[in-house]
């Protein structure tokens, strides 16, 4: 994380808000999955396949699959031109939008939250170095681990500040979430349509800003 520039590690915090905004609300309306935490897809999986039959595993399982292919959209965009970052962005926008939209016309269409999986995916391909994720956009768990190592070096005295980072992600991806849920109880299944504006805007700042520097991607 040391690697990304001070205007790129805001952005980050600005995309892990939003990501668990759009978390909060995919967790609610689907009764328990996540659309960003595959690991907690994973395990709920494996615990629906004897709690209540093998089909109720099928909804975790594509949000899994539609993650990874999310990821794998996303790093094929990157991996071509660093500066399609604001494509990367725009088509979440757009993908979450689809979902906000296929939810207010056909409530009980499971199938539009791997839109949101696929979405949230993506975004974790904005900042690659040696084919790894520099920042985890979306989840915390690696985040947590760099807080941990970073209280580590503090306790070691080999670093004083390396926590902060990684503790906004978490805090970014958490208060989002906070922001979610009550979104959702507020404005019901409408409540996405303010993630997509939020990520439009951010494709927009994003390609903006690349422009300004002449086309050097953000880093």
């Amino acid at each position: 994380m040391r690697e990304v520039s001070r205007r790129g590690l805001t952005l980050s915090f600005a995309l892990s808000a939003v990501a668990g905004y759009v978390d909060a609300v995919g967790f609610i309306e689907t009764g328990g999955f996540f659309v960003s935490f595959m690991s907690g897809n994973s395990t709920q999986a494996g615990v629906e396949v004897w709690a209540d039959g093998p089909a109720r595993a099928l909804l975790p399982l594509a949000l899994v699959a539609a993650f990874v292919v999310g990821v794998a959209a996303g790093g094929v965009v990157v991996g071509v031109h660093a500066r399609r970052r604001s494509a990367v962005v725009a088509g979440s926008a757009v993908a979450v939008a689809l979902s906000a939209a296929v939810g207010l016309a056909l409530p009980h269409a499971e199938w539009r939250f791997a839109l949101l999986a696929g979405a949230m995916g993506a975004l974790n391909t904005l900042y690659l170095a040696d084919g790894r994720a520099r920042i985890a956009i979306t989840y915390a768990t690696g985040t947590l681990v760099s807080l941990g190592l970073a209280l580590a070096d503090l306790v070691t005295g080999r670093s004083s500040t390396a926590w902060r980072r990684p503790l906004l992600l978490w805090a970014s991806l958490a208060a989002g979430a906070v922001a979610g849920a009550a979104a959702h109880r507020w404005l019901g299944g409408g409540a996405l349509l303010a993630a997509a504006v939020i990520l439009a805007v951010l494709a927009v700042a994003i390609g903006a800003g690349s422009r300004r520097r002449g086309g050097r991607a953000p880093s």
